[in-house]
């Protein structure tokens, strides 16, 4: 049995991003359709943010622009 990286990797809320950047939730969600940061949907439809993209982009380090999840 094999697993992948992706599964086992911490994701966040909009919520829990936007704490960390200090923005509203809205904003993050605006930046995920921008491409700016890249999401994952839930079963129910809800974004997820991988944790290590959003610190990433909390140090500073330039993400290539992915196509959003609609």
């Amino acid at each position: 049995m094999t697993t992948h990286p992706a599964e086992s990797e911490t994701l966040l809320t909009p919520s829990e991003v936007a704490t960390l950047f200090r923005v509203d939730p809205k904003t993050v969600t605006r930046w995920a359709k921008a491409g700016k940061l890249s999401s994952i949907r839930t079963l129910g439809g809800h974004r997820r943010y991988r944790e290590s993209e959003v610190r990433d982009l909390l140090n500073g380090v330039p993400q290539p622009q992915r196509p959003a999840d609609d």
